[in-house]
């Protein structure tokens, strides 16, 4: 890859620079189209380009912020463009493209995209690359609807029946031809000879014969396999074919023992998902109202048979890999696999059932893709299993799961559920029905009506086990009109009560040297202000009245913000955020800041050759002075000699006063100066001497960056545990039993959810006694409950711009839930009890949250910790946890009219019982 490092110097001024680029940005947006180039370029250069043309001493924003790329006197003229940051090296080993972008870029976080013009003028004043060029496409019907493409299509392209590979990139909006085009090229082949197939689900899904509709017309999607076909026979003649199915089905087995004998040398299947093309799917070629059965007679390929185990061997302890932020995924899939029923169900011969023709389904490939998934994870094997396949088709149908984003595990499993059931659906014509009023019936005949009318438009396997039914009740608020419905559920969405406190951890650092570095963890109220976090902190380290507190966000072992603002929002702190707090003392005027970055030598491996160089490490300490005065070379050294005297491994303490814990604790430190040096350097890597000549800092700069270079002996005499390790603001861990105080009870949140309420203003409803859109009252009751219930716990709250994670603990039963007081169908006379057998678990933010899943082998009787492709068994009191989001209880049948007490039945339901 070759960059040009170095440009002419610009004769423009940095504010004539930002003029101009102001101007051209605004003309281009204005007259932009389909088909204009944009230019990635990374933030970081970016806004260190920002910085310099705009040189601005406030720097302060709407939000409380100052923001600012500290690191000089005055903002530099930022290097040549350096965009490497932004590719994947490891994807150049597994493609044959030049420049593979990082897949979980973000823009605005990791990248900005820029006008053809304006990209050309910053590359000839600045130099540099590389050039990342993306077009704009049209997403819409309007000439207006554009988007920039920054990831075109990655697509496999499998050469039969040669057996190569290959990946590209191409553009959804490119049509059919130019995707021959190029595999023709990638390949060198003769294009009259070549045909290709969307190749969805390693099985012809069609002939790609229009060669000028698009990819995006023709439905192809991220990561698909598209087949190219040879037309020849041995001998190189054309032969007008396409290759015989015996001879695909000979070259996929040969991959599968490739993949096979890969495997046992160590390597894991996502290492060599570009080679595994063995085929799991049906031929398409069947009538889609017969079961498909296999050809050659391999057993792998016949419904029913496929991952069944066998007796004795272990069974549904099989992991998911993580493709990259897919943990949401991989707990909601490891919780249904799990269902008893669904696990049944799906390793049977359930291809009967799929609903071909349904314009609300998937064409049965959902169902296809969740059922090889399922009969994977149930197969003897306990290596880890790869979803890509399921991930994929999932993505086709529900495109917001697409790429590698962190999602909501319930919200997933919402879609999945429903995907299911339309794939599923037995009921091939729908028929038009209209639940009458009541008109004086008795509830229980109205109920069944609406559920007779429920069953004969839904009627899958998803139904017969996840579905129940909701009284709902309106009354108008004007006239007292009363209306009943009787409606379907999937799952409970059940609210929590509100945390009021949020825990926050910070690092306190001292510039006078009267203590070390000393991590703090508060409480604050969790819609709290600046100010609250800044309370707390002054009466926990016992804050002088001549002292302050000044909170900085740490990023990449420099300052990046200061949180000066009283009335900030905490909301907008991360979790995942690292916070110091510089204890200094209140000056009457307006400080200037030094920042110490400290650096220490490491080996850097670049252009075939390997030199030191210093790197910056750990966390910056901070000293202050008044604004506009000057300070000496001399008093530099002893503001960092003093802020790091009680980091020293052998310091000698003359006194310690340790009094109440209202009082002021001061520690006084002895040292002989000469037991570390500092070598200190400033941005230009100018040594500073020990002089008495004066060093003005200067007022545009927020803060003035001096760098320490610690040499390996002197780094070994400090303590430096304190600068290395800055916690997170919130580190998510299980609240220990004796801590937890009142737990809030699952009943209770079931009540909060029953309970009569007013709707809210945007869901008024339209009375039909008043004629008028009203704000009824509305209350909810459950009718009957299904096989299996699925409470989703609503640990989100969100606001007009932030989403809150509430961490409330919720005590739920394991054994014995009992909702029979809940039922308002009178004439249930069966208890309802229920035992947990699943939970899917989400630990921190939901920005950088993990998702797990504790499931309960039914016939082991044993819990289990699937986190991703690790499994590892638990202990039931384990299962209770701050984390649970997602709970899945499963029906006790009652034995001789009594309660199992928890021992749950295996006796198979009858889809047609008394529940319907």
């Amino acid at each position: 890859m070759e960059m040009v490092v170095s440009a002419p110097p610009p004769e423009l001024l940095p504010e004539e620079e930002m003029a101009l680029i102001r101007d051209i940005t605004v003309a281009a947006e204005s007259q932009a189209k389909e088909g204009d180039v944009f230019f990635l370029i990374t933030n970081r250069w970016w806004q260190s380009w920002i910085d310099y043309v705009i040189q601005d001493s406030a720097g302060v924003t709407s939000n409380g912020y100052h923001h600012h790329e500290f690191g000089s006197n005055a903002p530099r003229r930022p290097g040549a463009i350096n965009n490497t940051d932004l590719l994947d090296d490891l994807a150049y080993e597994v493609s044959n493209m030049d420049m593979e972008l990082h897949d979980t870029l973000v823009e605005g976080r990791d990248y900005i995209l820029l006008p053809q013009q304006v990209w050309e003028k910053l590359h000839g004043w600045y130099g540099g690359g590389p050039t990342l060029p993306r077009k704009a496409i049209n997403t819409g019907l309007s000439q207006t609807d554009l988007a920039i493409e920054v990831y075109p299509l990655r697509l496999q392209l499998l050469l039969m029946p040669k057996g190569e590979q290959a990946v590209i990139r191409i553009s959804k909006k490119d049509i059919v031809g130019e995707l021959h085009k190029k595999a023709c090229e990638v390949f060198d082949l003769v294009p009259d000879e070549v045909c290709i197939w969307d190749y969805y689900g390693r099985k012809k899904h069609a002939l790609m014969d229009n060669l000028e509709k698009t990819l995006d017309d023709a439905n192809i999607q991220m990561d698909q396999d598209i087949l190219v076909e040879v037309s020849t026979d041995a001998n190189g003649i054309f032969d007008g074919g396409c290759m015989s199915s015996i001879q695909e089905n000979d070259f996929f087995e040969r991959a599968s023992s490739l993949m096979a004998d890969a495997s046992k040398s160590g390597l894991s299947s996502e290492n060599l998902a570009s080679i595994n093309y063995a085929s799991r799917s049906y031929s398409s070629g069947l009538p889609q109202n017969q079961c498909p059965r296999s050809s050659n007679g391999d057993s792998e390929n016949v419904p029913g048979t496929v991952g069944v185990t066998t007796r004795g061997s272990p069974s549904g302890l099989t992991g998911l890999l993580n493709l990259g932020n897919t943990c949401f995924m991989n707990s909601a899939v490891q919780c249904l696999v799990h269902t008893p029923e669904f696990a049944r169900y799906f390793r049977e011969d359930y291809h009967c059932e799929i609903n071909w023709n349904n314009p609300l389904g998937m064409v049965g490939e959902l169902a296809l893709a969740f059922g090889e998934l399922l009969r994977k994870l149930w197969s003897p094997s306990r290596t880890p299993v790869s979803p890509r396949p399921f991930k994929t088709k999932l993505s086709r149908f529900a495109p917001q799961f697409s790429g590698y984003n962190q999602h909501d595990s319930q919200e997933l499993l919402a879609f999945l559920l429903d995907g299911l059931h339309e794939d599923l659906n037995r009921v091939k014509h729908r028929p038009y029905l209209k639940s009458n009023d009541a008109d004086g019936r008795s509830d229980e005949e109205v109920a069944d009506e609406y559920w007779a009318n429920h069953i004969a438009r839904n009627d899958s396997i998803i139904v017969d086990v996840c579905q129940g039914q909701y009284k709902s009740t309106l009354v108008c608020p004007i006239c007292g009109k009363v209306s009943v419905t009787f409606d379907p559920f999937m799952y409970l969405s059940l609210p929590l009560q509100f945390a009021s406190t949020r825990s926050m951890t910070v690092v306190v650092f001292t510039c006078d040297g009267s203590a070390p570095p000393t991590p703090y963890t508060v409480s604050v109220p969790k819609q709290g202000r600046c100010r609250d976090l800044i309370q707390a902190l002054s009466s926990a380290c016992s804050l002088k009245n001549e002292e302050k507190l000044l909170i900085a966000e740490i990023r990449n072992h420099r300052v990046h913000l200061f949180l000066e603002d009283p009335v900030l929002q905490l909301s907008t702190i991360k979790d995942d955020d690292h916070l110091a707090v510089y204890r200094l003392p209140k000056l009457e005027k307006r400080a200037s800041y030094i920042q110490f970055v400290h650096r220490r030598e490491e080996l850097d491996h670049g252009n075939n050759s390997s030199s030191m160089s210093w790197k910056p490490y750990g966390v910056p300490l901070l000293a202050q002075i008044p604004r506009n005065e000057t300070v000496t070379g001399s008093a530099i050294h002893e503001m960092g000699r003093k802020m790091l005297v009680p980091m020293l491994r052998n310091q000698v303490a003359q006194h310690t006063a340790v009094q109440s814990s209202l009082s002021t604790r001061t520690q006084s430190y002895h040292t002989d100066g000469s037991k570390f040096q500092l070598q200190l350097n400033d941005d230009s890597n100018t040594v500073i001497e020990q002089t008495d000549y004066a060093i003005r800092v200067p007022q545009s700069s927020l803060a003035t960056i001096i760098f320490v270079n610690w040499s390996k002996s002197d780094l070994k005499k400090l303590n430096t545990n304190h600068l290395e390790n800055l916690p997170e603001v919130f580190k998510y861990a299980p609240p220990a039993k004796r801590t937890r105080g009142e737990p809030l009870s699952l009943y209770a949140c079931l009540d909060a959810f029953l309970r009569e309420e007013p709707l809210v203003p945007e869901e008024m409803w339209y009375c039909p006694r008043c004629k008028e859109q009203r704000q009824a009252s509305k209350k909810l009751d459950l009718w009957r409950l299904p096989e299996v219930l699925v409470i989703h716990l609503k640990r989100f709250s969100f606001s007009r711009s932030t989403k809150h994670k509430l961490e409330t603990f919720v005590n739920f039963p394991i054994h014995d839930l009992d909702l029979t007081n809940y039922i308002a169908n009178k004439k249930i006379s069966q208890r309802q009890i229920y035992e947990l057998y699943a939970v899917s678990n989400h630990y921190g933010s939901m920005a950088s949250g993990h998702y797990t899943a504790n499931i309960k082998l039914l016939d082991e009787n044993r819990w289990y910790n699937f986190d991703d492709s690790h499994v590892s068994a638990i202990n039931e009191e384990d299962v209770k946890s701050g984390a649970a989001y997602v709970l899945f209880y499963r029906r006790v049948r009652e034995l001789d009219g009594a309660a199992s007490n928890g021992t749950q039945s295996c006796v198979k339901r009858n889809h047609r019982s008394s529940q319907r």
